[in-house]
């Protein structure tokens, strides 16, 4: 039952992984998972049998989020972007109350307000006002190809942190697409070897930093995390009309809706049955 359940929390992941704004690695915080899942993959084989137990399910459901709803996703951008991108900014916005529950789980204090302040302020510089640090690598050496890798596990560890903003900064970003839509081995292969050292390096980092900075880490991770949510929306999301901005504001009004939603569906459920009088 467990793993039934593990399995359908990683099909989540999978959807928050694919999700303009998300990641998966936000939707394992909300789902109350990040924290053993870095622990499993950062202490692999010191139980190894269970370590394996826990995350086998959670992968599998992540796979089957992604392939189910990656085209729809894409089909939803490609004909209805201004309605999808508002509604993923109602989902996004949905889980920032969530994602501070957590950040507050073991004690929080004025201190950690500026810290969340100054991620957040370093996240637009480096993502928004500043998406390009190093040029364009069309033609990678073989340390470059295992960096592709390495960044790729870093940026979908980290929470907050966008892999395709991540990737385009460090000048990676079309050489990951262009490699895997053409499989382009000579890159791919040691890029998977980058995939894993980055997994386990960046698992034990992160582990170590939450046993020891719980609220530090988290508080940075958040502030991250909000310096994304701007970059859910486009130039085609240009509200040019009234009836323009009260349907964006429909769109995010149901998608916060949604998101708050199934980030507490028992407890929300008990809510609801209080305020309808059930029993």
């Amino acid at each position: 039952m467990k793993s039934l359940v593990n399995y359908l929390k990683g099909i989540v992941v999978g959807v928050g992984g694919i999700a303009p704004g998300l990641s998966g690695s936000v939707m394992l915080i909300i789902l109350g998972l990040y924290e053993r899942t870095i622990a499993a993959i950062g202490t692999m084989f010191k139980n190894f049998k269970a370590n394996v137990a826990f995350l086998i399910p959670l992968l599998l459901g992540f796979g089957t989020g992604v392939l189910l709803f990656s085209k729809a996703v894409d089909f939803l951008l490609a004909e209805y972007e201004f309605t999808t991108r508002y509604l993923f900014l109602g989902l996004v916005v949905g889980t920032v109350p969530l994602f501070y529950k957590e950040v507050k789980k073991n004690g929080f204090g004025k201190r950690y307000v500026a810290t969340i302040i100054a991620a957040a302020g370093l996240g637009l510089f480096l993502f928004s006002f500043n998406s390009s640090l190093f040029p364009a690598i069309t033609n990678p050496n073989l340390l470059q190809s295992v960096l592709l890798g390495v960044a790729v596990a870093g940026s979908a560890i980290v929470p907050g942190v966008d892999s395709a903003v991540i990737l385009s900064a460090l000048g990676l970003y079309e050489l990951y697409v262009s490699s895997l839509a053409n499989l382009n081995m000579p890159i791919l292969l040691p890029a998977a070897a980058g995939l894993v050292i980055g997994a386990i390096t960046v698992s034990i980092f992160m582990n170590m930093l939450i046993k020891r900075f719980y609220t530090g880490t988290f508080s940075v991770i958040f502030g991250l995390f909000l310096s994304i949510i701007p970059s859910v929306v486009n130039e085609s999301c240009v509200i040019a009309s009234a009836g323009d901005g009260a349907f964006a504001a429909l769109c995010i009004v149901v998608g916060f809706a949604v998101s708050f939603y199934l980030g507490d569906i028992q407890g929300n459920n008990e809510r609801l049955k209080k305020l309808f009088g059930k029993k």
